[in-house]
């Protein structure tokens, strides 16, 4: 074991000082289980990645029966391949008419890149306007728009023409103007330590792209897939994006992401040049095989996703009074608890993985905490974590 440790620092590229460095040996349901067989609720999800835990048999089943069957043969959009469009119309159908259209990544940060790249070929504009607080990847273009300069200033010089506007500020959508290509948003900022947009400022937001004709991108990476009490967090605003990205929990585990927007806007991709976008790996029949099973589940036992905001609303009542608590932010199981420094904050992360709780912070709040666990936590698991976390509470 402890050969194992020196090797985990030796040979896997760290990018923190102190990772949490848990030996894992298996996963199952709302638990991790180390090498030492010691079982770690988990209260990330992944980083809102495992939105179903882990393990769910019905999306194991579609990993093996599709692995059976074949993995990758072809780049995205030269095969037809069952996978890619069974998933394709089973997602849009989920959505509203006007994003009838999936393109495949691998991940949000390529997702996120797709959408600037055809938000700048459909409008002729070359300005791509984000907020502060906001996370939206970490590839060159993607880090161009993240609404902190702590991350960027190292590596500069990044994308031209991007401008971060104050999140949840009505008065600043007018410096989104005719030069505007697109204006990328997260309906509730995760990052940040989960800041829920207003209905006023989206509604607003949303009106001022139909003005001056940018394109309007939702970053639904985090947000996706039920984890703030709707199927997609837009939803809870009644306003609709011409872009849409997903990906983390997409895949029940996997690794697959996508860009969602009207098929006539995609096929601006196809021509002038053709292959205007194009990946390798993007639509992965496994990975789709999987989504499928994950998108199913939740269609099938939607009380998993209705019962977010109560669960949400059941830590928030037990934790919300502590002393060293300074307050708790959420949309549905997408949660920040805050502290009064970043070194509190760190500190209830490790003593919690004490009481084996597993927590994880926020890249661009370090005085927040985040609490996303799976959305399916039966309620003696979850009771079982909010007394574990009071305990870490009181040991900070």
């Amino acid at each position: 074991m402890v050969k194992q440790k020196e090797d985990f620092y030796n040979y896997i590229a760290q990018t923190s000082p102190y990772p949490l460095a848990l030996s894992l040996k298996s996963a199952e349901g709302s638990y991790f289980i180390s090498t030492e067989d010691e079982a770690y609720l988990d209260f990330t999800s992944g980083i809102a990645v495992n939105n179903l835990g882990h393990g769910l048999p019905e999306i194991r089943e579609a990993i093996i029966q599709q692995a059976n069957r074949h993995l990758h043969t072809m780049v995205f959009g030269e095969f037809i391949e069952t996978p890619q469009i069974a998933y394709a119309k089973q997602l849009c159908s989920c959505l509203p008419d006007a994003l009838n259209s999936l393109y495949y990544c691998t991940s949000g940060s390529e997702a996120v890149e797709a959408s600037m790249k055809l938000a700048k070929r459909a409008t002729g504009r070359t300005e791509i306007v984000s907020f502060k607080g906001a996370y939206h990847g970490s590839t060159h273009g993607a880090l161009s728009i993240m609404g902190s300069e702590r991350y960027k200033t190292a590596y500069r010089p990044l994308l031209p023409d991007t401008k971060q506007l104050e999140y949840n500020s009505v008065e600043q959508l007018e410096l989104i103007t005719d030069k505007t290509a697109g204006v990328i948003v997260e309906p509730v900022q995760a990052a940040s330590g989960v800041t829920p947009a207003t209905q006023q400022w989206l509604t607003a937001l949303r009106k001022r792209c139909n003005l001056v004709g940018a394109k309007l991108i939702f970053d639904e990476v985090q947000t996706g897939f039920g984890r703030t009490g709707r199927l997609f967090a837009f939803e809870h605003y009644n306003e609709v994006p011409d872009m849409l990205v997903l990906a983390k929990s997409m895949g029940g585990g996997m690794p697959i992401g996508g860009l969602v927007a009207n098929r006539k806007l995609m096929k601006l991709f196809s021509h002038q040049p053709i292959l205007g976008h194009i990946n390798t790996f993007g639509g992965n029949a496994v990975a789709c095989a999987a989504a499928k099973a994950h998108l199913t589940y939740l269609q099938k036992n939607n009380h998993i996703i209705k019962k977010a905001e109560q669960k949400a609303y059941t830590i928030t009542e037990a934790l919300k009074n502590h002393a060293q608590v300074e307050q708790i932010t959420y949309k549905g199981l997408l949660m920040a608890v805050h502290f009064s420094s970043g070194e509190k904050a760190l500190s209830f992360i490790r003593s919690a993985l004490k009481e084996k709780v597993v927590l994880i912070g926020f890249l661009l709040n370090e005085k927040a905490v985040r609490l996303a666990p799976p959305l399916n936590i039966s309620e003696d698991d979850l009771h079982y974590g909010i007394e574990q976390i009071l305990k870490a509470l009181d040991s900070i």
